[in-house]
This record gives structure tokens, C-alpha cells and sequence, in this order.
């Protein structure tokens, strides 16, 4: 639960002006929805707001904000509640601001290949409305089908696109943000190009809403490829498998998304879906998912018969080709999947590593070889391509890892193997709560007092999700 000295600090003259704001149905202080608001998908962890607000519009955040700075209650900004680090717990009490009810597309610019939102939008649903124009917005978390676009905009989500396309950094021209204060800016402007001052919007982008809320967002648009093709290759070895990833790229070719999937893993994700779409046996330890897109079909089988042959020197098994869509979306589905259903059979510490792609066998012996010293089983999936590595974690005693001091000197060491390979500790889930101890495995002293000058400049009273990222100040 929060620190006592956090509690109490909404009066009820607070909550009668958040009513008068929203009206009584948007202000929630009943223990289902307490409860409700209290989790994401972090491990399992559990922080009661002390009220929940729904806002709609710009100018009730603002509002909301204002009393909130005047009167130094903590704020916690959230969209669906699918984060990994613990961006959405609000652990010091204070208010849970949630974005559920701004959920327009605001307008869908043909012209310009630009998409306006408010951050409440499913990441799918906004893919979806600009595909039926023919137009692609690449990002794409595995949880596209829940999440919302502004706690992509907070993480600065990747998914398996990211490879090719880039991450949600690569797609944003402008943010409209409510800050700390509750003043309202736009941070930037809808071109493609911008030397004007600093650039506030990149800086917001990835901030895990510990700057200012994001209330509207410009994303920019690519023209849809017309075709894809996936594969699915065995391989007998996981080392082997991650040795194939950068010698696809190291042959020139640039596939839509590649992803490696442990044997562990999937055999929990097939059973979780009950799916058989993928053969699994003992002789096998991982598989990779290889998917290439354009819009000339002869250049594309000619790419993935290409990749198929270069997989045979990395003993690779027999490769399966999705021939139709019903095949890829069971593939996809599978791959979407696998947090959840690792999570749910009681792999509850996930890590997000990152290391340049050709160290990924190097991290996968590492992670083996952590587990096995300090007695725990782990399962590796991620985007291998761009060399982003999700680790899960099923201790036997150990279901959280934050505030643990034994799964933290454990993670620690892979941390530090992280760094040594030239990575780092999160690709896209964030710091958030409980990355916080490692941050000065991978950031000098400068690199700390310059990112937490930027947070004081922003919220002088550091009441926007306060704690994550930095501790509070002491």
C-alpha cells in the first residue's frame, strides 16, 4: 500500500470540484473500482488509488490538475492497464487518472497521410480505421488489441514491426499535453520536418507519463503494402536460432517482423489457446517467425525462398509457410500470446533486455545460466530482430520482483551482462517502478541528474506519477 503520509490528502471539498468537473458517475471511490485500477499487468502488484477520475476532454484535465498541483495530490495517468513496469500502479494513493473515455479518431488526413487521435483509442482499432483508407500505421504491441495509443505514446512502444518500420517515436509529429501545472501546450507542429527549439515532442514520447498528459497526438501515415508472406523455421538449437537472426540481415534482406519464440514458451501459449498450428517436440528448442512485406509478390517469394535456403546452414528444420490468412493470424495469435499465457503458469517476472542483435546468443547463455544459478526457470521470446529479448521468470518462492532483494541481486547480474554486451534494460516496456534499481547499471551520474532536472522542470511539486523512473526525492 502507499506511504501513510500520502493518504488522506483528498478532502472532500476535493472530491465535490472533481464532481463538479466530470459529474458524480466519473468520480470513483468504491472499493471494486479502487481494486480494479489498483493492478496492471505487472507481476503481481496491488496499489489502491484513493479516487479514480474519467476525464473526456482537455480542458477537465486541465482543471483536474490544477487542484491536484495547488494541493500536492499524487497523479497517476493510465490507459488500459496492459504495462509491464508498473507505469500505471499508483502506489502513492492520490488520484488515478484514466483516459478510457477520450477514445476519438479525430480525423484521418488522406491527403497528408496523417492521423489525429486522442490517447484513449485501442491501438488496433486506429491500425484498423487507417488500413480501410490504405494507409499503415506500423507500431504494433502484442497487446495492440487492448492497449490504448497513448500509453504506446508514454512507453514508446515497438511490437514486431518495429524491426522494418521503426518504433512509435518514428510515427509522432505533434502532441497536445497537459502539464503538472495544468497548463495546455502543443509541443511541436504537423510536418515531417522540424528544427525549430528543442524537440519537446520526442522528449514526451517515451516520458511514462511522468511529464505532462497526452490528450491529443498527430501520428504520421505510411501507405499500406499490399502483400505479406510469413514462415515459421525450426531449429534444434536456441543458439543456433539466434544465430540465424543477424545473418538475414548480414545477407541484405530486412524482413516486416522476426520474432523468436523459446520451445517453452510456446508449448504454454498452444496449450493456453489450444492450438496446434505449430508442431511441438523435443527435438526442437525454438522457433523463428519470419514475416516480409511490399508490393510485388515475385520480388517477396523470391526474398523468403532466399531466407529459407541461408536458414539450412544454422540447421534449420523444415520450414512452414503460412499460405493463407487464416494460417498467419493463428501464427500471430500464438506469438500475441505468449505473456499472457507465461504469466498465467506462474512466470510473473518479465524483463525487457536489449542488446545489439548479434549478441543475442551470448544473452540467451547468460539468462540459462543465471536461472540455473539462482533456481529459477525462464522462457525467452521477444523481437530478435531488432535484438529485443522479453525474459520471463517463474521462481519457485519469488512471484514479484520488486522489493525483493534476492530476485534484485539476481537481476542485477543479468543487467550488468546486459551492458557488457553493448544493451540496455528495457527496449519498450519502460522503467516505470520496478526497473528503478538498475538504472545506474546502464546511466552515469550526469546522465541521472540531467533526467531528473528535465522532471523538476516539468512538475516542480513532482505530483505526476511521482516514484517511477527516480524515487522520490528524500
Amino acid at each position: 500500500m502507499p506511504d501513510v503520509a500520502t493518504r488522506g490528502l483528498i478532502s472532500k471539498d476535493h472530491l465535490e470540484q472533481f464532481k463538479k468537473i466530470l459529474g458524480d458517475s466519473y468520480v470513483l471511490a468504491d472499493e471494486d473500482n479502487l481494486q480494479h485500477y489498483g493492478h496492471d499487468e505487472t507481476e503481481h502488484l496491488l496499489y489502491l488509488p484513493e479516487v479514480v477520475l474519467k476525464p473526456q476532454t482537455t480542458a477537465e484535465i486541465a482543471a483536474i490538475m490544477k487542484i491536484c498541483n495547488a494541493a500536492k495530490i499524487p497523479v497517476t495517468p493510465r490507459g488500459a492497464g496492459t504495462g509491464l513496469s508498473g507505469g500505471a500502479l499508483p502506489h502513492l494513493g492520490g488520484v488515478l487518472l484514466s483516459s478510457e473515455r477520450m477514445n476519438r479518431i479525430i480525423e484521418i488526413d488522406e491527403r497528408n497521410l496523417q492521423v489525429t487521435t486522442e490517447p484513449g483509442v485501442i491501438t488496433e482499432v486506429l491500425q484498423n480505421a487507417v488500413k480501410e483508407k490504405g494507409l499503415f500505421y506500423p507500431p504494433d504491441p502484442s497487446s495492440r488489441g487492448s492497449c490504448f495509443i497513448g500509453g504506446n505514446i508514454a512507453e514508446n512502444s515497438g511490437g514486431p514491426k518495429a524491426v522494418k518500420y521503426g518504433v512509435v517515436r518514428d510515427y509522432v509529429l505533434n502532441l497536445e499535453v497537459v502539464l503538472p501545472s495544468g497548463e495546455i501546450i502543443w509541443t511541436g507542429a504537423n510536418v515531417l520536418k522540424n528544427s525549430t527549439g528543442y524537440n519537446l515532442t520526442q522528449l514526451i514520447v517515451g516520458s511514462e507519463g511522468t511529464l505532462g498528459i497526452v490528450t491529443k497526438i498527430v501520428l504520421k501515415l505510411i501507405p499500406l503494402p499490399a502483400y505479406d508472406l510469413l514462415m515459421l523455421a525450426p531449429f534444434a538449437s536456441l543458439e543456433k536460432a539466434s544465430e540465424a537472426v543477424s545473418a538475414i540481415f548480414r545477407a541484405g534482406f530486412v524482413p516486416s517482423a522476426l520474432e523468436l519464440v523459446e520451445i517453452d514458451a510456446l508449448k504454454i501459449v498452444s496449450k493456453m489457446v489450444d492450438s496446434s498450428a505449430v508442431p511441438v517436440n523435443d527435438e526442437i528448442e525454438a522457433h523463428l517467425i519470419i514475416e516480409v512485406d511490399g508490393n510485388n509478390m515475385d520480388i517477396l517469394m523470391g526474398e523468403m525462398e532466399a531466407i529459407a535456403n541461408l536458414l539450412t546452414q544454422f540447421d534449420a528444420g523444415e520450414i512452414f509457410f503460412a499460405d493463407n490468412a487464416q494460417q498467419k493470424d493463428e501464427l500471430w495469435k500464438l506469438r500475441r500470446r505468449v505473456a499472457e499465457a507465461a504469466k498465467n503458469s506462474g512466470y510473473t517476472i518479465e524483463e525487457d533486455t536489449v542488446v545489439p542483435r548479434a549478441e543475442l546468443p551470448a544473452l540467451i547463455r547468460g539468462v540459462k545460466e543465471l536461472g540455473k544459478k539462482h533456481g529459477f526457470e525462464v522462457v525467452c521470446y521477444g523481437h530478435a530482430g531488432d535484438g529485443n529479448l522479453h525474459i520471463r521468470i517463474n521462481h519457485p518462492t519469488i512471484k514479484n520482483s520488486h522489493g525483493n532483494k534476492e530476485m534484485t541481486d539476481a537481476l542485477t547480474e543479468l543487467f550488468i551482462l546486459v551492458k557488457k554486451l553493448g544493451g540496455t534494460i528495457s527496449g519498450e516496456h519502460g522503467i516505470g517502478l520496478i526497473q528503478k534499481p538498475y538504472l545506474d547499471t546502464v546511466f552515469t551520474e550526469a546522465n541521472l541528474r540531467l533526467m531528473q532536472g528535465i522532471k523538476k522542470t516539468f512538475d516542480p511539486n513532482n505530483i505526476l506519477n511521482a516514484g517511477k523512473i527516480f524515487d522520490l526525492p528524500k
